[in-house]
């Protein structure tokens, strides 16, 4: 009798292995057996199918789907580019665009082309949504549900959040064939990779218009999903695909007064971090920092921080250039974005703008998207909420007061209004602060877009025989 291979919560468990795979296991001693993380199943699968040698495979419950296309879509060259490079790898890695490039449409392809059970992992419940009505459009005969917001559904072609995924991983693992991770930048972190470590799924599309995280983590996408497939960037597409678009950077000086107190703040930290050999600009220099503000010295240093950053962001000056902004483009549906919820309510008690933050009530936030839609709001101000999982078409002009250093949170902000309509012509003005650390922080966040942490190399082929007969007329 062959071996058995079964899966015990979310890993992989034979007690007798052939030699060819036990390089893919661990001995455990505590259960007798050799045991491997569910996302070896395909390692597992084709070496075994190499070495002509079976096992009984008791760990797999794969569903074959019919897939019916809905819908009549001529896919952009792109679109289509994307797709095959995807298969060429093996049906696994990740897909990089901008937002508004399509990248939901590069997913349906793939699921048509991959008829087997599906899971779709998503960040947020708006995501949640529009995936959900977009595969029922989609594949209007499939048997699509939902997990999270409430739902529990169990059906071959489920949408969930990343948290719910997480948290039902286990049971999820050996159901899905084929994994699509939705900003996939969100997979790596410790809470949510339990998905894609656990799942047996032999074939993983992701897909985001960044794939870079401040953690350096996005390496891990190589083991978790596969190899960086298709890149393009937004001016890739510009004036196609994407609406035409133009950056200005506009640059305002702190008053006097704003420009002496800076000096004594930030004078006042450096101080500090000289004393303490702390170095800021990395992720480590700012752990220690914030670890030596337990002290009184390291307190009121971080207070100086935090009020030089308050100046910089806020200052006098950037609230006259957004009121000049606004008076340019009179007509122009328009996105205000800040780093912090202060400052949006104090843009929209001045100006008497919609405010949109995370403390935004869910029917409310609604009402006020499908206001700014309709063109009853022309313009909203918000922090992040609107970084990433809203779609915005009729957004034209964006505006940021402030931001963080990384490049994702700019390629979302500025992807929010390139949403290809008639005649339109995008504008992304960036105010920053002259003389101040956000001119570093604007330098990062407009730094030269590539993949990172490894992943910055020509997709890699790989053996991807046993698979590609799931369905040859593609």
């Amino acid at each position: 009798m062959p071996p058995v291979l079964r899966l015990d919560r979310g890993t992989l468990v034979m007690k007798d292995p052939p030699a060819a795979l036990k390089s893919l296991f661990q001995w455990d001693e505590r259960s007798q057996s050799w045991r491997a993380p569910g996302r070896s199943y395909r390692a597992v699968m084709e070496t075994l199918k190499r070495q002509n040698l079976s096992v009984t495979d008791e760990a797999s419950a794969f569903e074959k789907l019919e897939l019916l296309y809905g819908r009549e879509v001529q896919p952009y060259p792109h679109q289509t580019e994307a797709l095959q490079e995807w298969k060429r790898a093996g049906r696994q890695g990740v897909v990089v665009l901008p937002t508004g490039a399509g990248k939901t449409l590069v997913a349906h392809l793939a699921l048509r082309d991959t008829p087997r059970s599906a899971l779709i992992c998503v960040p947020t419940l708006d995501l949640l949504q529009q995936w959900y009505s977009g595969l029922v459009a989609a594949f209007p005969d499939a048997n699509v549900g939902v997990l999270g917001g409430g739902s529990h559904d169990e059906t071959p072609l489920l949408v969930s959040t990343y948290d719910s995924a997480a948290i039902h991983a286990e049971t999820l693992a050996g159901r899905y064939a084929l994994h699509v991770y939705d900003e996939v930048h969100h997979l790596p972190s410790d809470w949510t990779r339990v998905v894609a470590e656990m799942g047996l799924a032999p074939y993983r599309l992701g897909l985001t218009a960044t794939p870079k995280r401040s953690d350096g983590r996005e390496r891990d996408l190589d083991t978790l999903v596969g190899p960086l497939v298709y890149h393009r960037r937004p001016e890739d597409l510009s004036g196609g695909t994407l609406a035409d678009y133009r950056e200005v950077v506009i640059r305002v000086r702190l008053s006097q007064h704003e420009q002496r107190r800076y000096d004594e703040l930030i004078a006042h930290r450096n101080h500090f971090l000289r004393l303490s050999g702390i170095q800021l600009g990395s992720i480590e220099g700012w752990k220690q920092f914030v670890m030596g503000s337990g002290t009184p010295q390291g307190r009121s240093a971080m207070l100086a921080h935090r009020e030089a950053r308050s100046l910089a962001y806020g200052t006098e000056g950037k609230l006259r250039v957004l009121e000049e902004l606004l008076a340019n483009h009179p007509d122009a549906r328009t996105l205000i974005f800040t780093d912090d919820n202060a400052t949006v309510y104090r843009v929209s008690r001045e100006f008497l703008i919609p405010a949109l933050t995370h403390q935004t009530p869910t029917k409310e936030r609604h009402a006020l998207l499908e206001k700014f839609r309709d063109g009853t709001y022309r313009v909203l101000v918000t922090s992040r909420v609107l970084n990433e999982g809203v779609d915005v078409p009729e957004a034209s002009v964006a505006i940021v007061l402030s931001g963080t250093a990384t490049e994702r949170e700019h390629i979302q902000r500025l992807g929010r209004i390139l949403r290809r309509a008639e005649g339109k012509n995008a504008v992304l003005y960036e105010v920053i602060t002259e003389g101040t650390s956000e001119e570093r922080v604007s330098q990062q966040r407009r730094g030269q877009w590539k993949p990172g942490g490894g992943q910055n190399r020509e997709p890699a082929a790989r053996d991807s025989t046993i698979w590609e007969n799931i369905n040859a007329p593609h």
